[in-house]
């Protein structure tokens, strides 16, 4: 053979790729992180050719043998990884022909690189899946017992960042682990898709060699076979779904990390961060930063560009395989580790928080968020219309900011000048504590509610 021709490509080719070639065809800089799956389909391959007599079970044992020999180079640091080979699997390839010889050449029979490679990737991407879940888990545990801890810790609620009702700290944190919840549900879902295996679907019509690929996909733990083979081999659903569920939890996070932001700062001040999670400044020596969470605010916007970007890279790709679907990896790999540091860093910011729990109550306090607390006695215990109540207490409020006061410091006279009909225990629904408690329909904020949905959170989501 001419020393020039490509060893993957063989007797079609009299010369070598050029060097240009050589560095954007590769993958191996990014693909090897799928060694394990590669071994692991392989021998699952190797064992289902011994299994119908199509390759010799001593060259079976020998291929098997090997690859477990190549998984503890690997793992040990002392394989050599060969750009010429393009990627992980004519890498790990080549070193089995090394450590048995022809033997070696035997694997490849009834598969081509493109279900191989498809079976690698979906592989990778299901226990990406599985951790993904195991961390996220954690995260609504250790937001769980915050909410347990702060169930009665009473906050404002707002909408349009304006203080709205009086909530509490538990009830606030809860949001979030049912958030989380959504995200673990996308997650289950997208695995549950993404189990058939494409494994024996060939280049994309499938082998004449009768091969089994039931046997195949259950050692590897599918559900069954992919049931069309063009299909098979062109699917990039699952990294795409995989994608858009990082994205939507990506999103969930940096409104976690937004949160703390505003928290943190000196308007706020309903947070201390911990050391371990923040920074100081280089000029100014009394600023603690919340860079952790601004950094996991930020590294949303690279989970939802990896989206976009793949979703371009396969919307005008013809059935079956095209050499495109080779950029659907970096994506994948980079979204799992931003995933992966972005929720170990909200667990870990979460777990030390400080809250100021005075604070958070003056705030609650203040821009007269009990008014609707008033409207609500005045429908009760007056038979008004909401909107007429609505009305009334509004004009109360316009009274109070005139008076500069809270609502609740108002007196019965200046109260019964707007409607005659308020009497003194419409000062007492005023009060932020029965306010609050009075708010205990299904899913509101009283801390005696907040309690029994922490213990129901534990029982839906935590193992």
């Amino acid at each position: 053979m001419n020393k020039n021709t490509s060893s993957i490509w063989g007797g079609r080719f009299g010369g070598g790729p050029s060097e240009v070639m050589e560095r954007i065809n590769a993958s191996i800089d990014f693909d090897k992180r799928m060694y394990a799956q590669d071994i692991v389909a392989s021998t699952a391959h190797c064992e289902m050719l011994v299994a119908q007599n199509i390759i010799s079970a001593d060259d079976g044992k020998d291929i098997v043998d090997g690859l477990g020999r190549i998984l503890v180079e690997i793992e040990a640091g002392k394989f050599e990884f060969k750009t010429a080979l393009e990627d992980i699997h004519m890498n790990i390839e080549a070193r089995l022909s090394e450590l048995i010889g022809d033997a070696a050449g035997r694997l490849h029979t009834a598969r081509s690189r493109n279900d191989q490679v498809a079976t690698d990737f979906k592989l990778w991407v299901r226990d990406e899946l599985d951790a993904l879940d195991s961390e996220t888990e954690k995260l609504q545990a250790t937001l769980i017992d915050r909410a347990e801890e702060h169930a009665a810790t009473i906050m404002p609620g707002y909408t349009h960042l304006q203080t709205a009702q009086p909530v509490t700290l538990g009830h606030h944190l809860l949001a979030y682990v049912e958030m989380m919840g959504r995200d673990r549900g996308r997650i289950a879902d997208c695995r549950k898709r993404l189990n058939e295996s494409p494994l024996g679907a060939g280049a994309l019509a499938g082998t004449s060699f009768p091969i089994d690929r039931q046997m195949t996909a259950k050692a590897l733990g599918f559900e069954g076979p992919a049931a069309n083979s063009l299909d098979a081999v062109s699917d990039r659903d699952f990294a795409l779904e995989y994608l858009a569920l990082a994205a939507i939890m990506a999103t969930h996070l940096s409104r976690m990390a937004e949160e703390i932001v505003i928290w943190a700062s000196a308007s706020f001040g309903f947070v201390t961060l911990p050391d371990s999670f923040s920074t100081g400044s280089s000029m100014l020596p009394q600023k603690r930063n919340p860079d952790a969470a601004e950094l996991v605010r930020a590294k949303a916007g690279r989970v939802i560009g990896a989206l976009s970007g793949l979703l371009i890279v396969m919307k005008g790709l013809p059935l079956a395989y095209s050499k495109d679907m080779q950029e659907d990896k970096e994506p994948v790999f980079e979204t799992a580790d931003t995933m992966a540091l972005s929720v170990a860093t909200m667990t870990g910011m979460f777990s030390e928080i400080g809250f100021d729990e005075d604070k958070l109550l003056t705030a609650a306090k203040a821009a007269n968020a009990n008014a609707i607390d008033l409207a609500d006695w005045l429908v009760r215990e007056l038979d008004k219309p909401f909107r007429e109540a609505h009305h009334i207490s509004g004009e109360l409020v316009k009274l109070a900011e005139e008076k500069k006061c809270g609502l609740e410091y108002l007196s019965l006279a200046d109260m019964q000048s707007v409607d005659p009909g308020i009497n003194e225990t419409a000062l007492a629904s005023l009060e932020i504590e029965q306010a609050l408690d009075a708010r205990n329909s299904f899913g509101a904020p009283a801390p005696a509610n907040v309690t029994v949905a922490c213990a129901e959170a534990r029982k839906r989501f935590l193992s």
